[in-house]
């Protein structure tokens, strides 16, 4: 008599990612817990990098990718987040040439200002433009290696560890890019990269 295979029933959000991928190898329906719970920060992430547009149709194939290598998940780390950006990450890489006119068009990019407070408001926007128009200058120069890196941990907070785990290097090859990146970017800048790339995410 042939017995079906059956998956316990538990409540997957309950589940940490690894013990979802796991489970999504004998009920794959299960893998929608990891887009619901990742896809915002990586749409974010590739919004960041590429623009809106290119971004809905990359975080599609980001777990597209990651359903198909789900077999290859390292469940030793519970956490989905930093090989998902890793994915992303390299899809950011077929779209290199995006990339760049992406910044270069943002040095272009002034907010709008309300009228009402147009004269208190003017000098501190216009010192900001042009830090802005430096900074994405910057990164355009940056090395592709060196620009991962650089970005995963200033916008995705990501660590030294989970960087290296997200690109497949090692944690070594990561403190050398972002400190490489840091130092042509802290020239250009006259100040921490980190801590302006992080500002300018908060203030959009």
């Amino acid at each position: 008599m042939h017995r079906s295979r059956r998956v316990e029933a538990v409540d997957v959000g309950t589940l940490t990612d690894a013990a979802v991928i796991e489970r999504s190898l004998r009920a794959p329906e299960s893998f929608a817990v990891i887009f619901d719970r990742h896809a915002p920060y990586i749409h974010r992430y590739l919004a960041r990098r590429l623009g809106a547009g290119i971004a809905d149709d990359l975080v599609a194939e980001t777990f597209l990718a990651a359903f198909r290598r789900r077999e290859r998940f390292d469940t030793a780390h519970p956490d989905a987040r930093p090989w998902l950006y890793g994915i992303a990450t390299n899809l950011v890489g077929q779209h290199r040439r995006e990339e760049e006119r992406e910044y270069r068009l943002r040095q272009t990019y002034i907010p709008a200002l309300n009228e009402a407070s147009h004269a208190d408001r003017v000098s501190t926007v216009v010192t900001a433009q042009s830090l802005r128009h430096v900074l994405f200058d910057a990164l355009a120069r940056l090395s592709t290696g060196d620009r991962d890196v650089l970005l995963l941990i200033a916008w995705e907070e990501l660590t030294y560890d989970e960087a290296a785990g997200a690109l497949a290097i090692p944690v070594g090859t990561v403190r050398s890019r972002l400190h490489r990146a840091r130092k042509l970017l802290r020239e250009a800048l006259g100040s921490d990269p980190i801590n302006m790339i992080e500002e300018m995410s908060r203030n959009g």
